[in-house]
């Protein structure tokens, strides 16, 4: 993890540089990603994070443990030409959060096991979040039993990784940590953590580390998690305002070794992820942008595939994700209803939510098999250009240009490769005369830019 801590001196010396942490188990997301990566040059990693309810100890919902999906990660790395050594693997929101209807004791002991399997597998940036409530616990948790639970959690992840050798893990902590995944509710405007409640939060942690015997790995705790005021709902996204969070940005340059570590930043301008590594949210977490972008790719693919057609219907790609959501609605259930007035908003929600949870459903094997279909139509027979212009421009003039060719999987891996290009470019010098200035000069930092 010399990268991070490296990431993190540079950032503290004044260059407003970050990194971005896609948050994807989908292998066209995490193939684009490490494309992208490559394409940058010889010495840009990519980091690739599991979540605690897409990869445990029991399979998550992808049916993955840390030690299958790091050998999955490893693969896609080989085939693209990505040297493992590039390829840095965290774990996020790594805590009882998926088990947060048992009792504390019970879901703590099970995020032990889930923590030491990720050390274990190689996992070396570690997000410890303890700041869900489980069965009995009050609402909200306060800071200093957050903070406990976390250095418990830092203890396990110090012996695994003693135990298996390799670099020493980095961790990120916080008690303000957004829920995973985007908001279930409709969304206004976000309170911004104030300076205080950050400052309480590290001193919080430095204190439970201390007393559970882990304050030798306080100097690699690389990022707080905070609010600084970027979320999405199911229709509309929160932008962020750098005036809202000067006092915030301002707070962490006291610090010496610790960034803000930015959740749900999926969906934010080109400008406004630049201000928040000019803010010192230097690590920007991105997942249902990215699937979001497949998903768009895919249901213009279909489109393309029906006009070739002439049916109207084509492969019926569309239709067989639907039924199959329809017929199987745990996974969105919970997030999209009915509404009385229009009968057809869940079904136009489970395509269109910027939520995303068609997500879960891409390695369903109806869905697999009715997308090896499309796919294999439009590898036979080619997308007209006049198509491509209609349905996907962006990649049309890629295509134009030759940067990307006429093929289904490319054309697909290219929307993803669009929204990871915006993060790269925001984490890069590059970005202060691009992208920086543009959203408001709002800290030192961003002036400087």
């Amino acid at each position: 993890m010399e990268y991070m801590l490296n990431l993190v001196r540079r950032h503290k010396a004044g260059e407003p540089v970050g990194i971005h942490a896609v948050c994807s188990a989908h292998p066209l997301v995490i193939e684009a990603a490490m494309e992208v990566a490559a394409a940058a040059g010889p010495d840009q990693p990519v980091l690739i994070e599991a979540t605690s309810n897409q990869v445990n100890q029991d399979g998550g919902y992808t049916g993955m443990t840390p030690a299958a999906f790091r050998d999955f990660v490893y693969g896609i790395a080989d085939r693209v030409g990505l040297p493992r050594g590039r390829v840095l693997l965290g774990g996020d929101h790594l805590g009882p959060n998926a088990w947060q209807g048992e009792s504390a004791d019970a879901a703590m002991a099970k995020a032990e096991v889930l923590i030491g399997q990720y050390v274990t597998a190689g996992f070396r940036k570690i997000h410890l979040d303890c700041s869900m409530s489980c069965a009995g616990d009050p609402v909200p948790l306060r800071d200093d039993v957050v903070a406990a639970r976390a250095a418990r959690l830092c203890a396990v992840a110090e012996q695994a990784w003693q135990a298996a050798g390799g670099e020493a893990p980095v961790y990120v902590v916080g008690t303000e940590v957004p829920v995973p995944g985007g908001a279930h509710e409709d969304l206004a405007e976000l309170s911004v953590t104030t300076p205080a409640a950050a400052a309480q939060t590290i001193a919080s942690h430095r204190s439970a580390f201390a007393a559970a015997g882990v304050d030798a790995a306080w100097p690699r705790v690389v990022g707080l998690v905070v609010q600084p005021g970027v979320e999405f709902d199911h229709h509309k996204v929160i932008d962020f305002r750098p005036e809202r969070a000067v006092d915030l940005s301002r707070m962490i340059e006291e610090v010496p070794t610790l960034v803000y570590e930015a959740h749900s930043t999926d969906y934010q301008t080109p400008a406004n992820l630049a201000a928040l590594v000019a803010g010192h949210f230097a690590i920007l977490k991105v997942g249902p942008g990215a699937t979001f972008a497949l998903r768009e790719t895919l249901w213009a693919l279909a489109d393309i595939d029906a006009a070739m057609a002439g049916d109207g219907k084509g492969s019926g790609f569309k239709d067989t994700v639907l039924e199959v959501m329809r017929a199987e609605p745990e996974y969105w259930r919970k997030y999209y209803s009915d509404d009385p007035r229009d009968p057809r908003s869940a079904r136009f929600d489970q395509q269109y939510s910027l939520s995303d949870r068609i997500r879960y459903y891409w390695p369903h094997p109806a869905i697999q098999a009715a997308q090896a279909r499309l796919l294999a139509s439009l590898e036979r027979d080619a997308p007209p250009l006049t198509l491509l212009s209609q349905y996907l421009p962006a990649q049309y003039e890629a295509v134009r240009e030759g940067r990307v060719a006429n093929r289904p999987v490319d054309l697909l891996k290219e929307g993803v490769a669009r929204v990871l290009r915006q993060y790269l470019q925001a984490c890069t010098r590059e970005a202060c005369n691009k992208d920086a200035r543009t959203a408001g000069a709002a800290t030192k930092e961003l002036e400087a830019c």
